[in-house]
C-alpha cells in the first residue's frame, strides 16, 4: 500500500555520466591537477593495458593462483582508499553519498557479489586464453548488458540497435572461429566474467538510482573493495589455498606483488582524472583505441597468431560497437570534422604541410619500432628474469 506520506525509499544509483564527470572533475580539482586532457588519455591507457599485461605476465609465470591475486589487489585497494580518504581530498566525493548499513546490505553487498564473479573470471580466463583474444571477446560485452538489461525491463532497445548487437555478436563469432589457440573453458570463464560484469551493471540501475548514491570509481572501489575483499578471500579459502605452495610465492617475490597490486590501483585513480577532463565520447574512442593498442601489444610480447580471419571479425565487431557507442547521428559527425581536418593537414597545392609530414614521420617510427620489438623476441620469447 502506498501513501503520499511514505518515507522515500533507500535506493542507489542509475548510472549518470554527467553526474560522474562532475564528482570526478571535483575530485581532480581538489587534488590540484591540470593537465592537457591528452596527458590523462594517455596515462589512463598505459595504466589499464599496463595491468592486464602485468597480470597475463604473473599468472604466465609461478604465481598460477588468479583467486588469490585478485584478492590481494582488492586487500591492497581496501587499505589504499583508506590511506587516500584520510590524507587526500581525492575521496571527499564520498561524503555526498548517502551510505547507511541498510543501503549497504540491500545494495552494495548484491553488487559486489557480481563484481567479485567479473574480476575472478576475468582473472582466470589469462590462465586459458591470450590477451588478444580476450580482448577481441570483450567487444561483445556491451550487448550483454542491453541483453540483460532487457530481460530485467531496464533497457528498451529500438530495432537498429538489435541490429548493432547482431553486428558485433557475429564480429565475435567469426573471431573465435579464426582464433588459433581456442580453449573452451577459457572461453566459458570469459563469458561468465562479461555476463557477471553485464548484470553488476544493470543492477546498479536497479538498486542505485538517485544522484545521493552516485560515485566516481574511486569512491565506488572506497565502497566495493572490502565486501569484494572478503568475498574473494572466501571463494580462495575453498579452492587455491588448499594447494598454494609458499615457494611460489617467494618465486614471485613480495616486491612483485606489491608493484603489480599499485599499477592495478593506479588505473583507478587515472580513470577518475580521465572521466573528470573528457567527454563521454571520447571516453568511448579512448577505449576502442586502447583495445587494438593491447591487441597488438599482445602479439608483440608473447607472439600471438592472429588469423586474417580474426581481423576480418574484430573489425566488424569494433564498427558494430562504435556504431552502438556513439549512434549514426555522431558517427556523420565525426565523419565531416574528420574530413575537414585531413583538408586541414594538406595545403593548397595538395603538398604535406609540415605538420603532416611530422605526423607521418611518427606513425613510421612507431610501426618500425613495432617490428624491431617483434624480431625481436620472436614467438613470445620473452626472456625471464635472470637468464
Amino acid at each position: 500500500m502506498s501513501s503520499s506520506t511514505a518515507p522515500p525509499r533507500n535506493t542507489l544509483p542509475v548510472s549518470s555520466f554527467e553526474v560522474e564527470k562532475a564528482q570526478a572533475d571535483a575530485a581532480a580539482k581538489r587534488a590540484g591537477l591540470s593537465l592537457h586532457p591528452s596527458i590523462y588519455i594517455i596515462v589512463w591507457m598505459i595504466c589499464s593495458n599496463s595491468t592486464i599485461l602485468f597480470n597475463k605476465w604473473l599468472l604466465d609465470r609461478n604465481f598460477r593462483y588468479p583467486i588469490i591475486l585478485t584478492c590481494w589487489h582488492l586487500i591492497f585497494a581496501t587499505g589504499l582508499t583508506q590511506v587516500l580518504s584520510r590524507t587526500t581530498s581525492l575521496l571527499d566525493g564520498r561524503h555526498k553519498v548517502k551510505m547507511t548499513g541498510r543501503v549497504y546490505l540491500r545494495a552494495v553487498v548484491p553488487i559486489g557479489v557480481c563484481y567479485c564473479g567479473s574480476l575472478v573470471f576475468s582473472n582466470i580466463v589469462y590462465m586459458y586464453l591470450s590477451v588478444a583474444y580476450i580482448q577481441m571477446l570483450k567487444s561483445v560485452a556491451p550487448c550483454t548488458v542491453l541483453l540483460i538489461g532487457y530481460f530485467l525491463g531496464t533497457q528498451h532497445p529500438t530495432l537498429r540497435t538489435w541490429i548493432n548487437v547482431l553486428v558485433i555478436t557475429l564480429g565475435v563469432a567469426i573471431t573465435s572461429v579464426g582464433e588459433l589457440q581456442f580453449s573452451m573453458a577459457g572461453f566459458i570463464y570469459q563469458m561468465l566474467g562479461i555476463i557477471f560484469e553485464g548484470t553488476r551493471l544493470t543492477m546498479i540501475q536497479v538498486l542505485l538510482s538517485g544522484d545521493d548514491f552516485k560515485m566516481d570509481p574511486l569512491v565506488s572501489l572506497y565502497y566495493f573493495a572490502p565486501v569484494c575483499a572478503v568475498m574473494n578471500c572466501t571463494v580462495a579459502l575453498f579452492t587455491e589455498l588448499p594447494s598454494f605452495k609458499m615457494e611460489d610465492l617467494w618465486q614471485t617475490g613480495i616486491g612483485m606483488l606489491f608493484l603489480n597490486a599499485g599499477v592495478a590501483s593506479t588505473l583507478n585513480i587515472a580513470s577518475v582524472f580521465l572521466i573528470g577532463k573528457t567527454s563521454s565520447l571520447v571516453l568511448v574512442l579512448a577505449g576502442i583505441l586502447k583495445a587494438i593498442l593491447l591487441v597488438v601489444l599482445s602479439v608483440i610480447i608473447w607472439g600471438t597468431p592472429i588469423a586474417p580471419l580474426q581481423i576480418l571479425g574484430y573489425g566488424i565487431a569494433l564498427g558494430g560497437l562504435t556504431v552502438y557507442s556513439l549512434g549514426w547521428d555522431q558517427m556523420k559527425t565525426l565523419t565531416i570534422a574528420g574530413v575537414a581536418y585531413t583538408r586541414a593537414f594538406v595545403s593548397e597545392e595538395g603538398r604535406m604541410s609540415p605538420l603532416m609530414r611530422r605526423s607521418v614521420i611518427v606513425f613510421v617510427s612507431v610501426i618500425f619500432m613495432f617490428f624491431l620489438m617483434s624480431h625481436m623476441f620472436p614467438a613470445g620469447a620473452i626472456p625471464e628474469p635472470g637468464q
